[in-house]
């Protein structure tokens, strides 16, 4: 697999970035797929230029704050534009001044450690490019006139930003071994544990959150067994601003999903399960990958934090109750020998498979016992079930009269797990009505 550069526009309202991105993605030398979005403000996309591919970000506009609060809005707008991204490009208006909303993300911008791209947009003829001198004393390098509207000045633009753009990464597991994804908000001991099992500090490790800029793929043995294990890039922010850590955490990992077996999921025990954890656990579910829940840090909690910590644990994670959770100091390798066999019992599961005989006589009992409820004055009916495939194990059940619902759907997969081990691995359902081929 590969993990694609981010790319990051940004600027303030009205400026012309959405323009820029259906420039971009509208042009014949693109590639775009549009992917679903991970918060409402923020589109993603995959786009290809020259032969390089990247996920181009349209964000949202940056304003001043309702109470005026100018600096701390600029700055947390600035801080997470740049945090996960490989390169950003900033979007000015070259035909008027800079406002004060420019100059402070700006200041902000000369300080991060992503390569910049300013494009004065709006300057639609070759006699208007003299406004874009005036750029050059911003400290952000050659400025670069555009016009999004037009795609004028576009093309050249792309060029350069492919320049700058990171290599993509590749992984390195050919040979079969099982794909373990080490996913987690920031500084929460990614880079540790992955140090830890390998014996040697294969990856920097920092208080800092975010020192890993690009997914890091690495053949370790645990236990006997050979996994190749990916330590997922960090995200350059401040912890705080939780509406763009939790856009690009989610990002990172879900590329670090495609194609993994298992996912480890670092959680700061000392902080508890944040709402930013419990997303990243979604899209490992949505993944269909097998999931080990890692409490980090659990040396660092006295006993009423640990206590409180466990009553949690329900109530946050209670949709992957499924999932082995367990306790570790990644630092001081505390319990992090409990490891290799949580990760052995989750591969294992995800490849069971139900005989339909015993499948179907367990979902007619079910059913008998808890029947569908009724749906728009009708009630479905189960006709039969298979199970289409593992990895993770996935079933397909025909009825008529209606559809399931998500609940009762749950109401089956609890079933299920009551009836066999699926400890660690979601389980997907798909429904057939009886008329469909």
């Amino acid at each position: 697999m590969s993990a694609l550069p981010v790319v990051a526009i940004v600027g303030r309202p009205n400026i012309g970035k959405s323009t820029l991105v259906n420039r971009v993605i509208g042009s014949r030398s693109a590639v775009v797929e549009e992917m679903s979005g991970v918060t409402r403000d923020r589109r993603e996309f995959e786009a290809d230029w020259a032969g390089r591919s990247f996920i181009l970000v349209d964000t949202g506009g940056w304003e001043v704050k309702p109470d005026g609060d100018l600096n701390q809005s600029i700055r947390e707008q600035a801080e997470g534009a740049v945090s996960g991204a490989d390169a950003v490009i900033l979007v000015v208006d070259g035909t008027t001044e800079l406002t004060d909303d420019d100059t402070g993300v700006i200041s902000i911008l000369r300080q991060a450690d992503v390569p910049i791209l300013l494009a004065a947009n709006k300057l639609d003829d070759d006699g208007s490019e003299w406004n874009t001198d005036r750029f050059w004393g911003l400290g952000l390098g050659q400025p670069h006139p555009i016009s999004a509207y037009h795609g004028r000045g576009v093309g050249d633009l792309l060029d350069e930003l492919v320049k700058v753009l990171p290599e993509e990464s590749v992984g390195v597991a050919e040979s079969g071994s099982p794909r373990l994804a080490i996913v987690g908000r920031p500084n929460v001991g990614k880079s540790t544990l992955l140090n830890r099992l390998l014996g040697e500090d294969r990856v920097i490790v920092s208080d800092t959150p975010g020192t890993t800029r690009d997914p890091i793929d690495v053949e370790v043995e645990i236990d006997g067994e050979v996994y190749t294990l990916v330590d997922t890039a960090g995200i350059r922010r401040k912890p705080q601003i939780s509406e763009d850590a939790d856009f690009y955490a989610v990002l990172r990992a879900r590329e670090a999903l495609e194609g993994a077996d298992a996912a480890l999921l670092m959680v700061d025990a000392t902080e508890g399960v944040t709402h930013q954890d419990q997303r990243i656990a979604s899209e490992v579910v949505d993944a269909g990958v097998s999931l080990v829940i890692i409490l980090n840090k659990w040396d660092a909690l006295d006993e009423e934090q640990r206590e409180w910590t466990e009553l949690s644990l329900p109530d946050r994670f209670g949709f992957v109750a499924w999932a082995p959770a367990l306790r570790m100091a990644a630092k001081t390798g505390a319990r992090v020998g409990r490891l290799g066999g949580a990760i052995e019992a989750v591969l294992e599961t995800r490849e069971t498979r139900v005989p339909t005989g015993r499948l179907n006589r367990d979902i007619r009992h079910w059913a008998a016992a808890h029947p569908p409820p009724v749906r728009k004055g009708r009630r479905p009916k189960i006709h039969y079930a298979v199970q289409a495939g593992t990895g993770p194990p996935t079933f397909v059940v025909f009825l008529s009269g209606g559809e399931l619902g998500e609940d009762y759907l749950r109401y089956l997969e609890n079933k299920l797990r009551d009836s066999h081990d699926f400890v660690g691995t979601p389980i997907h359902f798909v429904t057939r009505s009886k008329s469909e081929r």
